[in-house]
């Protein structure tokens, strides 16, 4: 029986020290999805108003770019997955892989040969082990993205869409990512980001919103030519920031689920260890009352 609470006390000890660490990741995540969510808040103005300024210079102008353009014959696609580095996030990387997995499907059904590339050691690990081919890869950096990293990033994804398919660029660029909608509710969704679907990006606008009014110079294409790379870095840099956030979040929930089933761990074993307890108390009064019966016994038959 001594055995037995010595085994319990131990995983007690062990538990309570597996809370600690747990509680304090989830105060950790929490300061920092407080900061990434200022982030988002930052760079979001600046990808919307980005993204209308390339549609108003695409609308406003017959010239062909591959940033507003829509291919004839789309062949090849390029889909960027960003995940993250480390784990302890619930099902955050898995529904960001799952989400890819299912673009990557369906654009494959189309017809278009698929160019992966991926960001955080998750995602990357997950190709790897299932010996996919990914183009490029990143990571280091998805807690805390900066504008830098998204150039790092977005600079192949450029000059992939600038080439011609016959010599190994790009129809269309996609990106999974996840959105941060709450504390509670991250969800991960696929986007194209180029060619810019100019119709979409219209019906996104408020209503009865009158759109200003731009002159180009020298050309449409040559402001274009300079738009492109600022609005897929934008829209990358926006969708890391919301990814970090999202994880944060994930990891926020998964670890305070931890602390809680730790804690009603910790109470379930400190009442097998107060009832292990109790009965050896017991046998322990039962050996002493039956060691004095013993005693007694000896003693009266002695007296005879």
């Amino acid at each position: 029986m001594g055995a037995q609470l010595r085994v319990y006390k131990r995983r007690i000890r062990s538990v309570t020290a597996t809370k600690k660490i747990t509680k304090a990741m989830e105060m950790i995540a929490a300061s920092r999805v407080v900061k990434a969510q200022r982030k988002v808040a930052a760079s979001t103005p600046y990808a919307t108003e980005l993204t209308r300024a390339v549609t108003a210079v695409g609308t406003g102008s017959n010239t062909k770019h591959p940033l507003t353009t829509e291919p004839e014959t789309a062949t090849r696609a390029a889909v960027l997955l960003l995940t993250s580095d480390r784990g302890l996030a619930g099902a955050f990387n898995s529904n960001a892989i799952k989400t890819a997995e299912q673009l990557t499907a369906r654009l494959e059904a189309e017809g278009k040969e698929v160019d992966t590339y991926v960001v955080g050691r998750r995602g990357l690990a997950h190709y790897n082990f299932r010996e996919r081919k990914v183009v490029e890869s990143w990571s280091g950096f998805t807690d805390e993205p900066s504008y830098a990293d998204a150039k790092k990033v977005a600079g192949p994804l450029i000059e992939a869409i600038e080439k011609e398919t016959a010599d190994g660029g790009v129809d269309e660029l996609h990106i999974v990512y996840t959105e941060f909608v709450s504390m509670m509710t991250q969800t991960a969704v696929d986007g194209r980001l180029l060619p810019l679907r100019l119709e979409e990006v219209a019906e996104e606008a408020p209503k009865g919103e009158i759109l200003p009014l731009f002159e180009f110079e020298p050309s449409a294409e040559d402001v274009l030519d300079a738009l492109l790379p600022r609005y897929v870095e934008s829209r990358i840099y926006n969708a890391m920031l919301q990814s970090a956030a999202s994880k944060h979040a994930a990891t926020r929930r998964a670890m305070k689920s931890a602390t809680d089933n730790a804690g009603e761990l910790i109470n379930t074993l400190s009442r097998l260890a107060n009832a292990a307890r109790q009965a050896e108390i017991t046998q322990e009064i039962s050996e002493i009352v039956g060691g004095s019966a013993a005693l007694a016994d000896a003693s009266a038959g002695s007296d005879r």
